[in-house]
């Protein structure tokens, strides 16, 4: 599995920081921990293709300036009041209209229902550039070496769990949906024992 799915999962798989979520999103944290783990892997992989352009990869090299990583020096406090602001900034880049097929992708790999994943995205893509920005910051990269950084993460992803595939597909629609009716029965339990490792 990819480096920064790792220190992501590391950093929010634990039962307090999934407490913290589920807090926010009034949900069980099983529930939370499935929709984390479907979640990240999309944000990751639409950052990846975002890049694949000169323009996309630049403009992402520019938003890590203001994400240098310290959210994920005390995570625990970002939880406690998420800067959505920012994380809506990020998706509309990041999502475009493919938003709300990515929604009700992650919704159907979870139990969670779409309106509370439209309130997760934005707590956790802060957290997703603060990992990218703290890996740019440790291994000095610009932006065409970010952008092929962030297509190994999508390509080992992928090669990890297909399922991950499945989810990176609502990126590359037209944001139709028709691929969302397909979701449930590729990923669930499944994904989530992959990046959880069978995990509570």
């Amino acid at each position: 599995m990819s480096s920064i799915v790792d220190m992501l999962m590391q950093q929010l798989g634990s039962g307090e920081q999934v407490g913290q979520l589920s807090k926010h999103l009034g949900t069980d944290t099983r529930a939370t921990q499935q929709a984390v783990g479907a979640a990240i892997p999309v944000l990751l992989g639409a950052l990846a293709r975002n890049s694949t352009q000169q323009q996309g990869a630049e403009a992402l090299n520019r938003a890590l300036d203001k994400h240098d990583g310290t959210v994920l020096d005390n995570l625990g406090a970002y939880l406690q009041a998420p800067d959505v602001n920012d994380g809506e900034g990020i998706l509309r880049h990041a999502l475009g209209e493919r938003r709300q097929a990515v929604e009700a992708g992650v919704s159907k790999a979870s139990s969670l229902d779409p309106s509370m994943i439209a309130k997760l995205l934005p707590m956790l893509a802060p957290v997703v550039m603060g990992a990218l920005g703290r890996q740019r910051r440790q291994q000095n990269l610009d932006a065409g070496s970010l952008a092929s950084m962030l297509g190994g993460e999508r390509q080992q992803m992928e090669q990890a769990n297909p399922a991950f595939g499945m989810l990176g597909k609502l990126l590359d629609q037209d944001g139709d949906g028709s691929i969302v009716d397909d979701i449930a029965g590729k990923l669930g339990k499944g994904l989530l024992g992959g990046l959880f490792g069978g995990r509570g």
